[in-house]
């Protein structure tokens, strides 16, 4: 099973604070296990429990070409209504191959993978023999939340053995935290031990299954994460229709009300309670949110001065949690406090958070190879490669340092519809047309003979239209140099250097489609 399964952050801080959670972060820890206890035979649960076997190829984005080698990873799931099997993203994100395995039996059986959404990390399975089903029932969801302190049973296939294990501890916290960017959502944890293989399995109250293993947070023992049956049905209630649309969630900048000069300033009087507006996520007048405004409801729930609202007597969660429940036709109700007037107001929620640096999100990047250059979109899978290796210190300094866009733009919105950032992705292939000049691996292209770049194809479309006898290009930083290559001879090695160094095509679908395209001069 891959290892450091990682939620990334939420805006600029989050992003940063996600990449140091994603070194805390295991798909279940290497902890021995504790409490476990024997499996019975014979009961519903463990028939409604498989093992799932994927072959993935991840993809490399630093020879974006190619794929990195195949890896069997393995993972548990749980049978569902509807002859599926419900499992994590994580587990089967980039499997060229999925079998799935019944307890207790030698059989193992092809499947394929119906939905996945990374960013709540769950995905639903079918198999090609629906016979299985026959006798392996759908096992019962909760239907509320479980309470802190209520007795838990993890199942799963973790590392160590073949048999199902079943570890034994108790519901600790329920909270509304960040999954992977830009999701949100209900999270328990749990302290029964689960490992490495565990993810996907449930976790069961009673004889009910009140959420799927998906995580444990290293550095610390016993502390395990599941996804709540609550995420569950609002998952399978999406995909209803056949498509995956995602979670709505709000993207302004969002601040406590907590300081005294702060209230002061707002003119507040003590009953107001609510969340700042400090960074409205649109500028424009028809947004419904400006600065300084103070969120004090969502639909009929006080908001208090630390952004929590009340489930229940015991249990107090993010507002944001409301939005998943509230938002119809893509907006929810607020209320709020500006100029010290109450108003009512219809915020706009999606799923789409545009980024001018996104994630791979379960595709492979795009590339284009011109010369002994690589270039590439940029994007948050990049970044994360080169801040999880040995060297992240000192490439995060020399990132800063340069002021490299892929820092300082890591959670910025695109700047015009369709902005993307270039970078070379690559070390230059071997060739005398890179004699002279230092590495250009992570420099982001600024620019083609002077002509800023908007985005991959933009690029591929310059250099397919150009007739200068130079092609020039500038990099987005402070320091670093300016190549200069001549364009026929590019041209003439570009096939040359590909055939050496065995890369089978110059560019991946969508640039090719570019450069292959009669120029609209």
């Amino acid at each position: 099973m891959p290892k450091n399964f990682c939620p990334s952050g939420f805006r600029a801080t989050w992003f940063l604070v996600g990449l140091l959670w994603c070194s805390r972060m295991n798909l279940c820890a290497e902890d021995p296990a504790t409490n476990e206890v024997a499996a019975p035979s014979g009961g519903t649960i463990e028939n409604s429990v498989v093992k799932i076997f994927s072959t993935v190829r991840y993809p490399d984005v630093y020879e974006p070409w190619s794929k990195r080698p195949p890896m069997e990873a393995t993972g548990s799931g749980v049978v569902i209504e509807g002859k599926r099997i419900l499992t994590n993203a994580h587990v089967v994100n980039y499997a060229s191959q999925v079998q799935v395995q019944a307890n207790q039996s030698g059989d193992k059986l092809s499947a394929t993978v119906e939905f996945i959404a990374p960013g709540i990390d769950l995905a639903v399975l079918k198999l090609d023999d629906g016979k299985f089903f026959d006798t392996h029932p759908p096992l019962a969801r909760a239907k509320t939340l479980p309470s802190v302190k209520d007795a838990v049973l993890a199942y799963g296939f973790p590392e160590g053995g073949n048999n199902l294990s079943i570890t034994k501890g108790i519901v600790s916290r329920v909270e509304f935290a960040p999954y992977n960017f830009p999701v949100s959502g209900l999270r328990i944890q749990i302290d029964a031990a689960i490992n490495p293989g565990n993810s996907g399995g449930p976790a069961v109250v009673g004889d009910k299954m009140i959420g799927l293993t998906f995580s444990h947070l290293s550095e610390a023992q016993n502390i395990g994460y599941i996804i709540p049956s609550e995420e569950v049905e609002l998952f399978l209630a999406d995909i209803a229709d056949g498509h995956y649309d995602g979670k709505p969630a709000q993207y302004d900048g969002l601040q406590t009300l907590g300081n005294p000069a702060l209230r002061k300033f707002l003119k507040l009087p003590a009953a107001v309670e609510g969340m700042v507006v400090n960074k409205p996520f649109q500028n424009d007048a028809a947004y419904p949110l400006k600065e300084w405004d103070v969120i004090t409801k969502i639909g009929s729930s006080p908001v208090d001065d630390e952004g929590m609202i009340k489930l229940g007597d015991n249990l107090r969660v993010r507002f944001s949690y409301q939005i998943q429940h509230l938002a119809t036709n893509g907006t929810v109700p607020l209320t709020l406090v500006r100029d010290q007037q109450e108003m009512q107001v219809n915020l706009p929620v999606t799923a789409n958070y545009p980024r001018a640096i996104p994630s791979l999100s379960g595709s492979y990047p795009s590339f284009f190879i011109y010369g002994p250059l690589v270039f590439s979109g940029a994007t948050v899978d990049y970044l994360t490669g080169y801040l999880s290796s040995k060297y992240a210190t000192r490439y995060l300094g020399m990132m800063i340092d340069n002021a490299s866009p892929l820092i300082v733009r890591s959670s910025d919105q695109p700047a015009f519809p369709g902005e993307g950032l270039v970078l070379v992705s690559s070390p230059f292939f071997p060739h005398k047309l890179a004699k002279g000049y230092g590495n250009p691996q992570a420099g982001v292209v600024k620019a083609i003979n002077g002509i800023k770049v908007k985005n991959l194809n933009h690029l591929v479309e310059m250099l397919r239209d150009s007739k200068d006898e130079f092609i020039r290009l500038e990099f987005d930083a402070k320091l670093g140099e300016t190549l200069v290559f001549p364009r026929a001879q590019m041209l003439a090695a570009t096939e040359e250097i590909l055939t050496d160094n065995g890369v089978r095509s110059q560019g991946s679908p969508d640039t090719l489609a570019v450069w292959n395209a009669k120029s609209a001069k």
